[in-house]
C-alpha cells in the first residue's frame, strides 16, 4: 500500500501519450499556487512525506509518481527507449497538471525527477514559473565530464543502461540486496522509514518496474542526450529562475560544479550546498521546505 500524506487526496489521472493512455498516480493537497514535486530513482512520491504536508500550508501541492515508478503506468520499452525519454515523462506531468486545472506551476525535482523537470522546463517553458532541482547537474554535462571517480561511485548509471535483460535479470535475482547496496551507499538505509522502504522495495521487486527503471537510464544515455545536444546546438536555454541544492557529502559535489553547470543551460541560477548526502528531501526535509518557501514566493 502506498505511503499517504495527511490531508492529501490520492488520485490516478489518465493522460494521453505516444504509448497510449498513461495513468499517473499522485497525492494532492493544500491551497495556493500550484507546486509539482517529482521524485528520483529508485523511489516514489513517498520521498516528500515530510516535505509536502508543510508546503501544503502555502501551496497546492501535487506529488506524483513518474511514469515507470510507484503506482503510475509502466509501459514496455521500445528499441529507441523513447517511452522513457525525459520528454515523454515530462509530457505526462504537464498533462497531469492541466487535468488538475494548473496551466502554470512551480516545479521541484530530485534526482531523476530533476532531470524530468529540466526537460519539462525546456519543452514547456510557459508552464513552469520557477524550477528547483536537488543534487544533480544537467545530464549531458555529467556524461560529458565523467571521471573514474564518478563512474566508480555512480556505477549504476552504466550498469542499468546495459541491454535488456542483463540488468533486469541481475536485479531480479535479489532485489533487496540490490536496493540496500544502491541506496545504503549514499547515507545508509536508516533515513528511510519502514513504510517508505517497503514501498521502494516493492518497486525494485516488480519485474515490470525493474524494466521501467532500466529504460529510464537507457533513455538518459541515448535519446535524452540527442534532445539535450539539439537544444545546445540551437542555443536554447532555460529562462525561468532556477534554484539548485546539492549535498556536501555527495558525489555530485565532489565530481561536478552544480551552480556553474546549471548556469551553462539557464540564465538565472541560484543555489548552495547543504549538509547532506544524496537523499536531501529525506535527510534534510526542513531545509528543503525553507528553501522552497523562500524561492517559490
Amino acid at each position: 500500500m502506498a505511503v499517504t500524506f495527511p490531508g492529501f487526496e490520492s488520485k490516478k489521472i489518465s493522460v494521453p501519450s505516444d504509448d497510449g493512455p498513461i495513468e499517473i498516480a499522485c497525492h494532492v493537497g493544500g491551497s495556493g499556487p500550484a507546486l509539482l514535486l517529482l521524485h528520483g530513482f529508485p523511489q516514489t512520491k513517498a520521498i516528500w512525506h515530510e516535505v509536502a504536508p508543510v508546503l501544503a500550508k502555502h501551496f497546492t501541492v501535487v506529488a506524483s509518481d513518474l511514469r515507470g515508478y510507484g503506482e503510475s503506468s509502466k509501459p514496455a520499452g521500445k528499441a529507441d527507449h523513447s517511452s522513457y525519454s525525459k520528454r515523454s515523462m515530462a509530457a505526462d506531468q504537464v498533462a497531469l497538471m492541466k487535468a488538475l486545472g494548473h496551466d502554470q506551476f512551480f516545479l521541484l525535482g530530485h534526482d531523476r525527477g530533476g532531470r524530468v523537470s529540466h526537460r519539462l522546463a525546456m519543452d514547456h517553458p510557459k508552464s513552469v514559473k520557477k524550477l528547483m532541482v536537488l543534487d544533480i547537474s544537467p545530464t549531458l554535462c555529467m556524461y560529458e565530464n565523467t571521471t573514474m571517480e564518478f563512474a566508480r561511485g555512480y556505477w549504476h548509471w552504466f550498469f542499468l543502461i546495459q541491454p535488456e535483460p542483463v540488468p533486469e535479470t541481475m536485479i531480479s535475482a535479489n532485489p533487496e540486496f540490490w536496493l540496500k547496496n544502491h541506496m545504503g551507499r549514499h547515507a545508509g538505509t536508516g533515513i528511510f522509514s519502514p513504510d517508505r522502504w517497503a514501498e521502494y522495495l516493492a518497486g525494485a521487486s516488480n519485474p515490470v518496474g525493474i524494466h521501467a527503471m532500466c529504460e529510464d537510464y537507457r533513455a538518459a544515455a541515448t535519446i535524452d542526450l540527442v534532445h539535450d545536444r539539439a537544444d545546445r546546438e540551437a542555443g536554447k536555454s532555460l529562462t525561468m529562475p532556477i534554484h539548485v541544492l546539492w549535498g556536501e557529502h555527495g558525489l555530485v559535489n565532489r565530481c561536478f560544479s552544480p551552480l556553474n553547470d546549471w548556469k551553462r543551460v539557464a540564465s538565472e541560477v541560484s543555489g548552495r550546498p547543504v549538509p547532506s548526502g544524496h537523499y536531501i528531501p529525506e535527510e534534510l526535509p526542513n531545509i528543503v521546505v525553507d528553501e522552497a518557501r523562500t524561492f517559490f514566493n
